[in-house]
């Protein structure tokens, strides 16, 4: 039996709490990646073990199993978007890597909304074409564009994280269903770390940042997230997700060094404004 659908007031907290996770991701990644002597099969394997064990703790009541919720296909999904994630972020900064994320997660679940017979007006679909656009402008070769294959593996990325977020829709016990999934998930990554064994390295300071990842901003804030979907739209799932290219570009440039280019910009602009259009905007209710 389904959990009666949360108040506006605690989904919106979640969801912030969710988002700001999910932001803190791709700077952990990222900082790891190009900072540390870690290489992103480890990370993704210790990141998702270290949110294994933190959910199946926070779940774990005598006589029962962590792996009594989630679902095999959501795992793969969740280990699909972790190891693309991580090998992304070998190429990209924060904030590009984020654009392109959480463009390819709003054009996964509007591609399941057009499936499931939703209706656009004109103005969603001129969106529509603005923000594919503003990514075709941006992955534009160019001294720059983002590399493809990084780019490409992002987009990967985002289409699994679209296909996990629209799974989780009503699951009865989010952080349950999370813990499950992390389980799930952690034979793909222990099977891609053997095939990546020559290459395997990893050091104290990108083990923290992995266990970090794993632990708060992916185990906890996944369950969050799960938690926030139940009173969250597929529209308004997809569209919250918008702030945190932002939150990460911003966050990157103080935090990380990085530098944000006009291309990045004004391909941001396109894409968020783009996704923006396609929104019901007359629906004000978050469900």
């Amino acid at each position: 039996m389904d959990l009666p659908t949360p108040s506006r007031q605690r989904t919106l907290a979640m969801t912030a709490l969710a988002l700001l996770a999910f932001a803190g991701n791709s700077l952990l990644c990222r900082g790891a990646l190009d900072g540390t002597q870690t290489d992103p099969a480890s990370f993704t394997a210790l990141r998702l073990l270290s949110g294994a064990l933190v959910l199946a703790l926070l779940v774990h009541r005598p006589g029962r199993s962590a792996l009594s919720s989630g679902n095999t296909v959501s795992g793969f999904a969740l280990f699909a978007y972790a190891a693309c994630f991580s090998y992304a972020y070998l190429g990209l900064t924060a904030g590009t890597g984020a654009l392109l994320l959480f463009g390819a997660v709003q054009a996964t679940m509007l591609a399941v909304g057009l499936v499931r017979g939703t209706r656009w007006s004109r103005l969603q679909a001129a969106g529509l074409a603005l923000a594919l656009a503003g990514l075709v402008g941006l992955l534009l070769p160019g001294l720059s564009a983002p590399p493809p294959l990084p780019a490409a593996l992002m987009l990967l990325a985002g289409v699994a994280w679209g296909v996990y977020s629209l799974r989780g829709r009503g699951v009865a016990d989010p952080t349950a269903a999370t813990a499950g999934n992390f389980i799930r998930a952690l034979p793909w990554a222990l099977a891609t770390c053997l095939l990546a064994l020559p290459w395997l390295r990893m050091d104290a300071e990108g083990a923290a940042l992995a266990l970090l990842s794993g632990a708060v901003t992916s185990g906890a804030g996944y369950a969050v997230w799960y938690a926030a979907l139940g009173g969250l739209s597929p529209q308004a799932a997809g569209s919250s997700q918008l702030a945190v290219p932002v939150i990460t570009a911003l966050a990157g440039l103080a935090l990380l060094d990085e530098t944000i280019s006009l291309r990045l910009v004004l391909g941001s602009l396109a894409v968020l404004g783009g996704i923006a259009l396609t929104l019901p905007w007359r629906r004000r209710k978050l469900a």
